[in-house]
Parts: structure tokens; C-alpha cells; sequence
């Protein structure tokens, strides 16, 4: 597996973030933690912080990402706590999902992909979430300068009312936008939208 320019970026910044031992959750991850229970899907879980949080308050926890060093970090974690985390290394663009979940989350990974790839993940993870569950997704959406993690090739800002269109009919719990400020003056605009799946 050849890592993209992407799965570069975040390579580095996770084995800083692991040497400095930044594991606080980020905004986003501390939105999501309240709404996610039993088994939990973390597609894109970089260094595990939520999946870890999740495993400690009992869920049981898919980790997946494109980083080596991200995934053994986790492993690490779950291994010595026994923490019920199965983390994987994986294609994300491409990944098969074997199973149903209770909750799903993707913070901040979807745009990664290029927009019809990161539209029809957006599906899976959707299908593959029990009638009832919890989805949090959370991405950026136009109105971002900020654009030096991406692949030029190959990512997403996504419409800013995209996300509301693709959980039409179901329950949306949060649907938070914010911007943030970035280097160079630039600046990063995310949504992260919180919804449960209709149970028919």
C-alpha cells in the first residue's frame, strides 16, 4: 500500500502528536463521544483519542486508518488497558465493511477522498448503521483556504448543505458548522452533523 500525500501529512503530525502525548479528544471528537454506544465503527480514527474514550465508557470499537503509526499506537493502547478495540490499517477510499454498527463515526476524513469515492463511503457507513443508531460525520465544506493536507488530485469540500441532503429523513440531533482559523490567514470550515437512522 502506497501512502497518499495525505496519509503522509497525518503520519507525521500523529508521530508528534504521540511524542508529545497530545491525546486530548478535539472538538469534534468531544461532540461525538456523548451520542456513541454498544459497537462503534471510527472510520478514520488517526491515533485513536475517541475510539479509546469510547472503549473506556464500555462500547466495542472498529478502529480504521490509512496510518501505520496511528493504527500501532492503538493497538498499543488496547492491548494494555484490554480495551475492546479491533484497529485496522486500511484503504478507506476502497474498504469493504463486514458488519453492522450501533454507532459510526468519521471526524474529519471523508474529504480526503475525492468527492464521488467520499459520497459513496458516506453511503456505506449509512448502510451499515442499525435502524436507530447514531452517525457523526464531521468534514469540510466550501469556504476552506486552508488546503495543505490534501491530495491535489484527490479530495473533497463538501457542499454546505450536502450533508443535511444525504441524511434527508433521518433525525438530525446536531448539525454544527464552524470556522477555524489556519495558517497563512487561511481558514478551515467544517460541519459536523449528528443523526439517528429511521428505524423502517
Amino acid at each position: 500500500m502506497h501512502p497518499s500525500p495525505s496519509v503522509r501529512f497525518f503520519e507525521a503530525q500523529f508521530a508528534r502528536q504521540i511524542r508529545e502525548g497530545d491525546f486530548n479528544l478535539n472538538p469534534f471528537e468531544r461532540l461525538a463521544l456523548p451520542y456513541l454506544a454498544g459497537r462503534v465503527l471510527d472510520y478514520g480514527c488517526g491515533i485513536g483519542n475517541l475510539a479509546i474514550a469510547a472503549a473506556r465508557r464500555g462500547c466495542s470499537v472498529v478502529a480504521l486508518d490509512g496510518s501505520p503509526e496511528a493504527i500501532r499506537h492503538v493497538r498499543g493502547v488496547a492491548a494494555r488497558e484490554r480495551l475492546a478495540i479491533d484497529a485496522e490499517q486500511a484503504n478507506l477510499g476502497a474498504y469493504e465493511l463486514r458488519e453492522e454498527f450501533d454507532s459510526v463515526v468519521s471526524i474529519g476524513l471523508l474529504m480526503f477522498l475525492d468527492c464521488a469515492t467520499a459520497l459513496a463511503r458516506l453511503g456505506e457507513l449509512q448502510a451499515h448503521l442499525r435502524p436507530g443508531g447514531i452517525a457523526v460525520v464531521n468534514v469540510l465544506v466550501e469556504g476552506t483556504t486552508y488546503l495543505d493536507m490534501f491530495d491535489p488530485a484527490s479530495h473533497c469540500l463538501f457542499a454546505r448543505e450536502e450533508m443535511r441532503r444525504r441524511f434527508a429523513g433521518w433525525e438530525v440531533l446536531r448539525d454544527q458548522r464552524g470556522d477555524f482559523s489556519a495558517p497563512n490567514d487561511t481558514i478551515k470550515s467544517f460541519l459536523t452533523i449528528v443523526a439517528r437512522k429511521p428505524l423502517t
